[in-house]
């Protein structure tokens, strides 16, 4: 006889099951809905909550971290960081959906999305950002292709720019 698990989760939501009475074949963990992670459906890896890491993290396709982390976080895809998912890192990915809590620095090729539970302790540099109302945002924040140019032409404007370059004048 199967043994039955009674969870409570929101629907599409991705969560462990056991593998007592398993047919053969049948998935581990349900692949997520793209509604419930920004739009990507194949989920590569899963740190669930109560499971806690420390180190450095790398990948190629899509992880959603619920637990905790603590150390440097790189990806050729996408980083999702559920509500109950605490992030102490330096991230580099090009897309990071945050619902949960990140301290540290978050660098996005593409773009980052603060859902209304994500709280956010660092700067983020990205050329793109959604955040809901009730998001909580504390750092910097860097729009654009360059930063640099960003910050030279604040120079320029604000008298502290080269003279002797006349591309930074006023």
């Amino acid at each position: 006889m199967p043994i039955q698990i009674a969870t409570t989760r929101q629907r599409g939501e991705p969560m462990a099951i056991s593998g007592f009475g398993r047919s053969k074949g049948e998935e581990t963990m349900p692949r997520p809905s793209s509604s419930s992670s920004g739009g990507m459906a194949n989920l590569s890896a899963f740190i669930d909550q109560g499971s806690v890491f420390e180190g450095k993290l790398s990948f190629k396709d899509t992880v959603r971290i619920d637990g905790g982390f603590k150390g440097e976080i790189s990806s050729e895809n996408t980083l999702i960081v559920g509500e109950s998912g605490e992030i102490e890192a330096s991230i580099h990915s090009p897309t990071v959906v945050v619902s949960g809590t990140v301290t540290g620095n978050i660098v996005a090729s593409d773009h980052v999305v603060l859902h209304k539970s994500a709280q956010v302790d660092g700067d983020i540099e990205a050329p793109s950002i959604v955040m809901e109302k009730g998001a909580v945002f504390n750092g910097v924040l860097k729009m654009g292709k360059s930063g640099a140019k960003s910050s030279a032409g604040l120079k320029s404007v604000l008298g502290g720019g080269d003279k002797s370059n006349p591309s930074q004048s006023a």
